[in-house]
């Protein structure tokens, strides 16, 4: 599995303990984390909670990632933005017991974190209590366990409801104001990891163009 890790402008600061805390547990299960940033406070290119839900939803629709890892400060931007996206299912994630229940019974691609809430001595640990929980088992197995068919039915539903409510993602990034787009993909690392990544010629095509 890929993991793109995705900061937004107030909690840029924080990329490196969230990297390190992500990596750790990802380390432990063969999975591979890209960092897009924001890696600090300074970085030339400010991504708003918005892009994040723009760089995110590329990411994963282009299958440049399988999953992806963000906030803002209270979370609830970002996973917002994200869901505003086809191929996307954003989960609001605050503690292990968030993690674990999201992964199992809604079985999405991304998580969004409140980076700014709660987060003083040890918020890497429950960083990494996190991600130990939301990695720990294969995701969508239900839980409890005996409500797996009902809640995998329930997912199978939301995914037919949300393929009919939105338009193809390609139209949806071209109909988007270009500025805001091409900031979404002003990251220092952008093109480097994304286009080495992406598997969808057509996005890749329509992401140059917007570039």
């Amino acid at each position: 599995m890929k993991i793109a890790l995705i900061n937004e402008n107030s909690q840029a600061a924080k990329n490196a303990v969230i990297y390190n805390a992500l990596k750790k547990v990802a380390d432990k299960h063969g999975f591979e984390v890209v960092n897009y940033g924001m890696y600090s406070a300074e970085d030339k290119a400010s991504l708003t909670y918005v892009q994040n839900g723009i760089l995110a939803a590329t990411l994963l629709n282009s299958k440049a990632c399988d999953y992806v890892i963000t906030g803002c400060g209270t979370g609830e931007g970002a996973m917002l933005a994200l869901n505003s996206f086809p191929g996307v299912i954003c989960g609001h994630v605050a503690t292990p017991l968030d993690a674990y229940t999201f992964a199992q019974i809604n079985d999405g691609n991304a998580i969004s974190i409140p980076f700014a809430l709660g987060f003083g001595w040890g918020g890497d640990l429950n960083l990494e209590y996190i991600f130990e929980k939301l990695f720990c088992e294969p995701s969508g197995q239900g839980y409890p366990r005996e409500r797996a068919e009902p809640e995998q039915r329930n997912k199978k539903i939301l995914d037919k409801v949300r393929e009919s409510a939105f338009k193809p993602f390609t139209e949806i990034l071209e109909s988007l104001d270009k500025d805001l787009v091409k900031g979404a993909f002003a990251g220092e690392k952008f093109s480097e990891l994304f286009f080495r990544d992406c598997k969808d010629a057509k996005i890749a095509e329509v992401v140059k163009k917007i570039m």
